[in-house]
């Protein structure tokens, strides 16, 4: 019997093939901005700085303006409380005048007095006429200043002892007034007695 090759029932050796796919290509992109995503980006914070800037300057015109019309309707307000009532015949532009004159009377009547004279004499005669001539007027400015000295309890103390003074000194210079022109009445009486005594006499 012709031997069988032992090779014979194995089978045939396949060589295996090189791999034929080929690498796949990286799809990873690079995260660095180009250029010109940095200069959008500068031109985006230049426009932020220049929008937030404008913004405030806007903000502040439009405080200053509203402070300095609510400072004018103040003032204005202020102005017209100081005029006296249509309905009072007190008429404010001759009686400034009055005032003036009054005060020019005083300072020339003290020019060749010392300073303290002609310092408070114009003023002091000033004020009596503003008082005579527009009391409605003087009052409402005297209300306005008290208003003022309210805030420094100094002042408003000080304001206070000498309009007393100023009050109690008018009172005794009425009261001696009066007692002068009742002196003078009585005076005038008797001498018209003596006189009619002595017509009747001689008659």
């Amino acid at each position: 019997l012709a031997r069988k090759p032992i090779y014979d029932d194995l089978p045939p050796s396949r060589s295996k093939a090189p791999s034929s796919k080929a690498p796949e290509p990286s799809t990873s992109t690079s995260t660095s901005p180009t250029p010109t995503d940095r200069l959008a980006s500068q031109i985006r914070r230049v426009r932020l700085s220049i929008h937030d800037y404008s913004a405030s300057v806007e903000s502040s015109f439009n405080n200053f303006m509203s402070a300095v019309l609510t400072q004018e309707r103040s003032f204005t307000s202020t102005i017209a409380s100081l005029a006296p009532p249509q309905e009072s015949n007190e008429r404010i532009m001759p009686g400034a005048l009055y005032v003036l004159v009054a005060a020019m009377s005083g300072s020339i009547l003290t020019r060749n007095q010392n300073v303290l004279l002609r310092a408070t004499v114009p003023f002091a005669v000033g004020l009596g006429a503003a008082w005579v001539v527009l009391p409605l007027t003087t009052r409402n400015v005297a209300d306005l200043v008290w208003t003022y000295e309210e805030k420094a309890p100094l002042v408003a103390e000080n304001h206070l002892r000498v309009r007393g003074a100023a009050i109690e000194g008018w009172k005794q210079i009425k009261l001696r007034g009066e007692k002068v022109g009742e002196w003078s009445e009585e005076t005038i009486r008797e001498g018209r007695k003596a006189v009619e005594g002595w017509v009747s006499k001689g008659t």
